[in-house]
């Protein structure tokens, strides 16, 4: 009886294997059917889109705070808003599609960026990220301002107006 048990626990598991694994085949092959969907989309719509930053690209093109950890030196030639998110927050995806809209509306006068706090621990840790969403506004001049949470459309254009764009 001992041997039968350890037979249909293996025959059991190795069916969960097989089953988990065509699971992941059909789950990759409708991922890619959804970005080459999502690439033909991208060459008809061609405004202004967040752009995804990772830690080497933030400090580049917004501060270097490894190089100067005492000073704030924006380094970007246009104002910036930085979306600190998750993939699985909630209050972060039902920002995203409004930061989208704001990239279009706002396109050659300012940057919004996005940074992956999963994909970018290091750098989340750095600014203290705590709480997603984290928006942090660079201005062209003067110190970054942060706000915690998924603010409003009509707030986050009164911040972009007044912090951003000194309107």
């Amino acid at each position: 009886m001992n041997k039968v048990t350890k037979y249909l626990a293996l025959l059991l598991f190795s069916a969960l294997v097989v089953s988990c694994g065509a699971n992941n085949g059909n789950q990759a092959q409708a991922e890619n059917k959804n970005s080459v969907s999502n690439k033909e989309i991208n060459k008809k719509d061609k405004k202004m889109k967040a752009i995804h930053l990772t830690k080497a690209e933030f400090l580049k093109k917004v501060v270097d705070f490894e190089g100067n950890p005492s000073e704030w030196k924006y380094l970007g030639d246009k104002p910036a808003l930085i979306d600190f998110y998750a993939s699985w927050c909630g209050p972060c995806k039902t920002i995203a599609p409004i930061l989208e809209e704001l990239a279009a509306e706002y396109e050659g006068q300012i940057y919004i960026y996005k940074v992956d706090t999963e994909a970018e621990q290091e750098l989340a840790a750095a600014f203290g990220i705590r709480s997603i969403p984290t928006l942090l506004f660079a201005p062209m001049t003067g110190n970054p301002q942060i706000a915690q949470g998924a603010l409003p459309k009509a707030n986050l254009k009164q911040a972009i107006e007044e912090v951003l764009l000194k309107k």
